[in-house]
């Protein structure tokens, strides 16, 4: 299981490296290049080609869509780490896009792969229009206004904020900000690599579920991990959620919940897996990640 999650990965980076040539003006694509490219597990490609393999899809179809999911990932970090939003140094474990290339560059490194994303599925894509177009839609909806910088907004308004809101408006807003910022991105990869594949709208409101439930549990995992590792492992700065004041599950909820939730979540996306007859040693893989990662085995 291992060696298929290695060649996923190899495949995975072959294309990127493909995808993303360094042309004329070098240094928006070297700035680009370098955040796509930077060490990574690639679980959201990964999770939209294992999809489309689930439900009978060839993976060759998926690999555009995968990776053009992992620019938008890269985007969102770049983003994410500026001066202006949470100002950091590192990423997996090298200086931040900004560090290297300026803010300037990297805002629009940032801006640029947001649309070369897309311009990826429908370069590379070998599929009918009409399936591109249902991706394209996926794309659209979980990258912009309704999507993940929804997330991000949440996310920096309520910085500060977290003594001064009740615990039942901090768990609603903890809700929307772990559903938008970190789930979506895993809703996107799993219903397009669905899609891809065929599947009827029925599975894919259940796979919507299930890619929902793992997110937050991932993005939960992030949390307790920002309290419990280090630098070296983390390959980012630790502490500076907390730091900041914002608001976490581990920072409403402490340690010991956090780690029942994750518990929770991962064992209701076995259990739809199960409902939908889903054998997938890569899903369970990606699970029991997560649980590693919490402290849970």
């Amino acid at each position: 299981m291992q060696e298929i999650i290695k060649n996923y990965t190899n495949l995975i980076n072959k294309k990127l490296d493909e995808y993303l040539k360094i042309q004329y003006p070098n240094t928006i694509f070297e700035s680009m290049k370098y955040t796509v490219t930077l060490p990574g597990k690639r679980l959201r490609p990964i999770m939209c080609v294992e999809t489309c393999k689930i439900f009978g899809g060839d993976i060759e179809n998926a690999i555009p869509t995968a990776c053009a999911i992992e620019m938008l990932h890269a985007q969102t970090l770049i983003h994410d780490d500026l001066p202006c939003m949470d100002n950091d140094d590192y990423r997996r474990g090298k200086p931040t896009n900004h560090k290297v290339f300026g803010e300037a560059i990297a805002t629009l490194a940032g801006d640029a792969l947001l649309t070369f994303a897309p311009q990826v599925i429908t370069q590379y894509s070998k599929l009918p229009d009409s399936i591109i177009l249902k991706i394209l839609n996926e794309y659209f909806q979980y990258a912009g206004a309704y999507g993940v910088i929804a997330g991000q907004v949440i996310d920096i308004e309520n910085e500060g904020k977290f003594d001064k809101n009740s615990k039942a408006d901090c768990r609603k807003i903890l809700e929307y900000l772990h559903n938008h910022k970190t789930s979506d991105l895993f809703k996107l990869s799993i219903k397009t690599g669905a899609i891809i594949a065929g599947v009827n709208d029925n599975i894919l409101g259940k796979l919507e579920v299930f890619a929902e439930k793992f997110g937050f549990a991932f993005q939960i995992s992030d949390d307790i991990l920002d309290e419990t590792s280090t630098f070296e492992e983390l390959g980012k700065t630790i502490g500076k959620d907390k730091q900041a004041g914002k608001l976490t599950y581990t920072t409403l909820y402490g340690l010991d919940e956090a780690k029942c939730k994750v518990d929770c979540l991962t064992k209701e996306c076995y259990g739809i897996m199960k409902k939908l007859g889903i054998k997938s040693d890569i899903f369970s893989s990606l699970i029991e990640s997560v649980r590693q990662r919490s402290g849970l085995e």
